[in-house]
């Protein structure tokens, strides 16, 4: 069974850190681009980042809103990604959803949009109070 399941989210403070992780399970792991969306209430699911599949060296993409804030990385012997959150505002809050996509690269998946992800995990809460 294919399963995308995270894990990490909370309640934090403005100006704290979460870390999100993600397990993908029953495929391999490492032919898969990774990333995450959010969606906040009343809004459209939007891209987070992504990590390009082993073949595409691994390289990151942002979102702007995001950018020198998050931190995404992969670990391919643990089939895991993990979204470290540092400097979180309020507007950070949202339900976070992991992605993958076979064969991709980062900035390929923030292009396509959550259109074109091929696997989805059910979303962890993210709430930053003020």
């Amino acid at each position: 069974q294919v399963q995308l399941v995270e894990s990490g989210g909370g309640l934090v403070q403005a100006g704290g850190s979460l870390r999100l992780s993600c397990a993908l399970s029953g495929r391999t792991f490492s032919v898969y681009g990774m990333g995450w969306f959010r969606q906040a209430p009343g809004k459209e699911r939007e891209f987070v980042a992504a990590i390009s599949w082993s073949g595409g060296g691994g390289s990151t993409y942002y979102a702007d809103a995001v950018k020198g804030r998050f931190t995404l990385s992969r670990d391919n012997a643990k089939n895991t990604v993990s979204l470290q959150m540092n400097s979180l505002k309020p507007e950070d809050t949202a339900v976070y959803y992991c992605a993958a996509r076979s064969i991709s690269t980062a900035q390929r998946m923030a292009e396509l949009g959550y259109n074109g992800m091929e696997l989805w995990g059910k979303g962890t809460l993210v709430t930053v109070s003020s």
